[in-house]
């Protein structure tokens, strides 16, 4: 155990469905990582889920225990196969007739189904399996209360106003997290106190100004999951589809970053008094080749063998970036914000 000050750090956390894997990973290797403190995380959708259960965990007995309850978490949503099981088979089937995805009619079902009924003949009895694992492994009480939690804002999508709501503890509830994680097509909206909500990440995915407003650490990592950067065009109509959701899920923070990228140039050159305006420290960690040979099905399909691959190359993103930049945080930012968002 070290014996020098913990660095204090802030978390943004992306969602994206099983890829959210990816998040877990890289807070596992965070948490074992006994030279860091986690002071606030913002997050959306997965990287909500991802919040909660290491909050959960941390109110019941510290990063140890976070991570004990991160596992259970992931390993609990591994199981929810009876709709699940469906993609395997279809995956299945294309890889042995060698078709693409668009072409299975199961998918094209689905994909018919979702985006003309609406949700609430698609689910008329509102079912979300989420509900009740969020409810068995995360204790909602115990981490709106614990002072050994870091403060959380979750991020959800008004449906009446077009703006963005930001839960935060200690009103942190689990439909604030199913309201965060609120896919329209699949899931009917969520209310909360009169409001209903969709997805996170039409607005902030994740949002970074609650993390900007809030006193205390000045680094905010970026977790990533939506893949930024693509090498190849898209080919499919299924191929067009994911890379215009890639896009649109990423768009609002790309203009949060150039806001950012814009402030902190005002701030190094003078324009801007550092005594009345932060002086914010970016990092980013993410995987974006991983995540682009990753197609959409894959976030529907939380087989543990795909989790657990995707929790190891989170953690092995989160060492190198550990690695190479610890001695900077709370120095000076670690990644170029116009060469990655502007």
């Amino acid at each position: 155990m070290t014996n020098l000050p913990l660095k204090k750090v802030t978390l943004a956390l992306q969602g994206g469905g099983a890829h959210g894997a990816f998040v877990w990973g890289v807070i596992d290797r965070m948490l074992e990582d006994d030279r860091l403190q986690i002071e606030a995380i913002s997050a959306t959708s997965a990287g909500a889920m991802n919040a909660v259960a290491l909050a959960s965990g941390m109110a019941m007995g510290g990063p140890r225990a976070a991570r004990e309850k991160l596992e259970v978490f992931w390993s609990e949503v591994s199981r929810m196969d009876l709709v699940y099981d469906l993609f395997s088979r279809w995956n299945q089937w294309i890889q042995a007739f060698r078709l693409s995805p668009e072409y299975h009619p199961l998918h094209a079902m689905i994909h018919f189904l979702t985006h003309t009924v609406p949700p609430t003949l698609l689910n008329p009895f509102n079912f979300n399996p989420l509900k009740d694992l969020l409810l068995k492994v995360v204790d909602f009480d115990q981490l709106n209360h614990s002072p050994q939690v870091p403060k959380l804002f979750l991020n959800a999508t008004n449906i009446r106003t077009g703006k963005i709501k930001v839960f935060e503890t200690p009103a942190v509830s689990v439909d604030a997290v199913l309201a965060s994680a609120c896919l329209p097509p699949y899931f009917q909206a969520v209310e909360v106190d009169g409001e209903h909500y969709w997805d996170g990440g039409y607005l902030g995915n994740p949002a970074i100004f609650p993390l900007i407003y809030q006193k205390g650490s000045n680094d905010v990592i970026i977790v990533q999951v939506t893949a930024i950067t693509r090498d190849e065009l898209p080919a499919s109509a299924a191929d067009v589809l994911h890379r215009i959701n890639e896009i649109s899920f990423n768009s609002s923070l790309m203009r949060e970053m150039r806001a950012i990228a814009f402030a902190t140039r005002l701030i190094d050159s003078g324009e801007l008094d550092r005594d009345k305006h932060r002086r914010m420290f970016m990092h980013w960690i993410g995987n974006d080749s991983l995540m682009s040979q990753l197609g959409t099905a894959t976030q529907f399909h939380p087989e543990w063998g795909l989790l657990c691959r995707l929790r190891d190359a989170g953690r092995e993103a989160a060492s190198g970036w550990l690695d190479t930049n610890f001695e900077h945080i709370g120095a000076r930012s670690t990644v170029d914000l116009e060469k990655m968002f502007l």
